[in-house]
């Protein structure tokens, strides 16, 4: 805990189980109450290597996609009472070390989210992001900058960390499944209102860590200009989208938490 306040660490994972005793390992446990895993049907031994860790691990039947991963991660922290719930990926590509950083700006009511950035200091290209990706990266910032009227310095980082209060607020069930998730809810963080932090973050690419394909990361970034013209016909009173609607899907919507026999917990060691 930090500041009386409950810590959950969730990480989305998908064939990580060349990476995942280095991530855990360097989780610091003495202010992380929990630690949650949702293998999203990975085709690897990620599920044995959680339960020999003693991760509490939760299992898709079926591949949901990356967002649908999140869904359920956030859906299993709320369900343990997070008061700040951090987003770690299990590939190693961000370091575990700032978790006590980020999570202390939350717990201290300092912030609502936070987000490490890759690009602060000199840590993408450092770290060893691809040219075309970075320069992608700075490209898409740049246009969602100038039309949220924001300043931030990424919107693409996969490190963040949420208090429960926008976890249960945000309609993220409005959300796609696939990795425009995450853009999505940023943006909609913006226009909500919300003030978002960012600390440097170093990042590191290597053959481990997971990375999305030329073709998908063309596709992301299509879906990241098109959720910033849904922000602004949204903003002007143009056109209504679900993941802009007050009244949308939330995690909180008892309907939507009815996860069925599609999500399973693995007995896990201690």
């Amino acid at each position: 805990m930090i500041n009386g306040k409950k810590v959950v660490v969730v990480m989305p994972a998908y064939n990580a189980a060349k990476t995942l005793r280095q991530t855990f390992a360097e989780i610091p446990m003495d202010v992380v109450d929990d630690v949650i895993l949702v293998d999203d049907a990975s085709q690897d031994q990620t599920v044995s290597v959680a339960r020999e860790i003693g991760i509490k691990t939760f299992v898709h039947r079926q591949n949901r996609g990356y967002g649908g991963n999140q869904k359920t991660c956030y859906r299993q922290a709320l369900g343990l009472g997070a008061d700040v719930v951090v987003m770690l990926h299990p590939d190693y590509q961000y370091t575990p070390k700032l978790i006590l950083a980020m999570s202390a700006m939350i717990a201290f009511g300092v912030y609502e989210v936070v987000l490490g950035s890759r690009v602060l200091g000199k840590g993408a290209l450092a770290g060893g992001m691809p040219l075309y990706k970075y320069v992608a990266n700075r490209f898409l910032t740049l246009v969602q900058n100038l039309f949220l009227g924001r300043k931030l310095s990424e919107y693409h980082t996969g490190y963040r960390a949420f208090s429960s209060k926008v976890l249960l607020t945000l309609p993220l069930e409005e959300n796609s499944d696939d990795f425009a998730f995450d853009n999505e809810m940023l943006v909609q963080l913006v226009y909500y209102g919300y003030e978002i932090a960012e600390i440097t973050c170093p990042t590191k690419y290597f053959p481990d860590a997971s990375s999305i394909s030329f073709r998908r990361s063309v596709k992301y970034g299509l879906s990241v200009l098109m959720t910033t013209a849904k922000f602004v016909l949204a903003k002007w009173g143009i056109r209504r989208f679900p993941i802009f609607d007050p009244q949308g899907r939330t995690l909180a919507d008892p309907a939507e938490r009815k996860e069925g026999g599609s999500v399973v917990l693995v007995e896990h060691r201690r």
